[in-house]
Parts: C-alpha cells; sequence; structure tokens
C-alpha cells in the first residue's frame, strides 16, 4: 500500500509500484486533468507537482511519490477556494485553444512561479520549455504568466496584513 497527500488529501493506493504516477492519477484516482501526451517526459501534457516541483508523472514510477505530497491541476488553487492565479490568467488571456496541454502548461508556470514571480522573458522560456503546445499559443502562455506573477505578488502583499497566507502553488 503506497500512501501520499494528494491534492491536500492523504491517500493509500494499492498498486505497483513501478506504475507510472500518470496511470495512478487518471485511471485510479479519476482525475483526469493530467493528460497523456507523448509517454516519455518530452511534451509536458502529463505535468504535476511533487513537493512544489514540476515533474512529468509520465515517467515517474508511483513509488516515487510515497509519503510525499502530489499536485494535479485539480487541486492548484484548491486551498483557497478560488482559481489560482495563474488558472485566472490563463482565462483572461483566452490561452487555450484546443486545450490538451493546459494543465501541464498551467502547472509548470505555477511552480516557476512559486519561485519566481517576476520572471524573465529568458527565464519563462527556459522553465517552460518542456511544454509543447502544438496549436502555438506561447505568446498568450508567456502574456499570462506574467499577469499570474503579478496577481501573485498582489495576492502576497496583502495577505501578510491580515495574518493568511499567499498564493502557494
Amino acid at each position: 500500500m503506497l500512501k501520499l497527500t494528494l491534492n491536500g488529501q492523504k491517500v493509500a493506493l494499492d498498486v505497483d509500484p513501478n506504475m507510472p504516477l500518470l496511470y495512478a492519477l487518471r485511471d485510479i484516482q479519476q482525475l483526469t486533468g493530467t493528460k497523456f501526451g507523448c509517454g516519455a517526459g518530452l511534451c509536458g501534457a502529463c505535468t504535476v507537482h511533487l513537493d512544489g516541483e514540476s515533474i512529468r508523472s509520465c515517467i515517474t514510477p508511483i513509488s516515487v511519490v510515497e509519503g510525499k505530497a502530489v499536485t494535479t491541476i485539480e487541486g492548484l488553487g484548491v486551498a483557497s477556494d478560488e482559481l489560482h492565479p495563474v488558472q485566472q490568467a490563463w482565462l483572461e488571456n483566452s490561452v487555450p485553444q484546443c486545450g490538451y496541454c493546459q494543465a501541464g502548461q498551467m502547472m509548470s508556470a505555477a511552480a516557476l512561479l512559486a519561485k519566481n514571480t517576476n520572471p524573465s522573458d529568458e527565464e519563462i522560456n527556459n522553465h517552460m520549455q518542456g511544454n509543447i503546445c502544438r496549436c502555438g499559443t506561447y505568446p498568450r502562455i508567456k502574456k499570462a504568466i506574467k499577469q499570474a506573477g503579478v496577481m501573485i505578488q498582489e495576492v502576497n502583499q496583502a495577505k501578510p496584513a491580515t495574518g493568511k497566507k499567499g498564493v502557494q502553488a
């Protein structure tokens, strides 16, 4: 029995330890926001957070996440009961076209912004280069990341005065 925290909830999974995390998320936990793209960790559609870091769930055995925290697109923003700033900025900038890559794109963007809310174009390009968008919405993705960074800065500046925590990725 493998135990982990999934989107803030403790779960125990009775699965083969070599099963890719992606299949445990989609097939066992029914969290279908995380997509299968290439199966080789190259396209980024399956990106989730493991203890706050972006990983490719299609090539990560479930045994690697035992005792750790996994966040999927379904868990992004859940702590505040609102959309995460990345999700809000995605909507406001009409980023998705087909939408297939967007969960992975947002998870990578949120991980970047958790470390740096004011990334340069070069930092965005470097961090996001493993996420492929076949529709080519890269300019909108970059614009949304910058907007989300500003939103996170504003929330984090306002929250300490009220004693609440800032935005978490």
